[in-house]
């Protein structure tokens, strides 16, 4: 097994990145905030991505999260509360635009497939959607809690969830940032499986092994063929997205739905 630090040195802090039998394991590594998404971790996770599609020996990638969570979404004291909070997104650590996270795991071109071992929430469940293949655990929950922070979701609730779900259900969980389990999840089409939470790793690596079997050039065509023919481009979504992002980052709901989490009181929305 090797890192990767011939391509993204020791700057890597909340990502672990491993490659085994052409097999690229990401890990998000905050596991005392479960795993919450700081300016540094989005960097990451792109830096991350971008490695992967330099290295010729990974066939296949697996997302994974540090016990007890695959990904809480937004580290909502460092990203959202202070200052313009969140809607400062124009200016992330890298400088990079602030979707590049997203594009850079949307756009991959190895199979991805998420290991969901815990709460996959906010912009933790966009990354389970931007996989190609969901495994969860029976520990992971789902919940696209946008609209409790008085947000629209990103790229991943507009643009893979309505595929996977249907858009009435999906619409559902937009509307109302309601949680499911993964027993759920797996009723309505949003994960392919739910195995024990032992196993989930296991589960995930068996796939990943089936798929480097196979020519790698192959596989990366017949990706960018469903990519085409099941999505289209995210890329429009994405910036309208981060565009509405922006705007209600400002308003008075957002900062109370901000305000009331970090209290843990019921927010009070004003529609302004």
């Amino acid at each position: 097994m090797r890192t990767a630090l011939a391509i993204v040195p020791e700057e890597f802090v909340h990502t672990g990145y491993t490659v085994a039998d052409h097999v690229c394991t990401v890990t998000l590594n905050r596991p005392e905030r479960r795993n919450a998404l700081n300016w540094r971790a989005y960097d990451e996770l792109e830096s991350a991505f971008l490695a992967i599609e330099r290295d010729p020996d990974i066939r296949c990638v697996i997302l994974t999260g540090a016990d007890p969570a695959f990904c809480s979404g937004d580290d909502v004291g460092e990203i959202m509360a202070g200052g313009e909070g969140i809607a400062r997104r124009d200016t992330p650590v890298s400088g990079n635009p602030p979707n590049a996270a997203s594009m850079a795991a949307l756009e991959c071109s190895r199979p991805l497939i998420a290991a969901i071992n815990g709460a996959a929430v906010g912009w933790g469940m966009e990354l389970a959607l931007y996989a190609d293949f969901r495994i969860a655990s029976e520990k992971a929950k789902f919940a696209e809690l946008f609209v409790k922070r008085g947000l629209v979701s990103d790229v991943g609730g507009f643009y893979r969830l309505p595929a996977l779900v249907g858009p009435e259900k999906a619409a559902e969980l937009l509307f109302t940032g309601d949680v499911i389990d993964a027993h759920e999840a797996a009723r309505i089409g949003l994960v392919g499986s739910v195995v024990p939470h032992d196993g989930l790793m296991g589960a995930a690596r068996a796939l990943a092994a089936r798929i480097a079997a196979n020519p790698p050039l192959a596989v990366r065509a017949l990706k960018n063929g469903l990519r085409r023919t099941t999505y289209g481009s995210p890329r429009e979504i994405g910036s309208w997205a981060i565009d509405t992002i922006r705007q209600l980052a400002r308003t008075e709901d957002h900062k109370e739905g901000v305000a009331s989490f970090l209290e843990k009181r019921a927010p009070v929305f004003k529609g302004r």
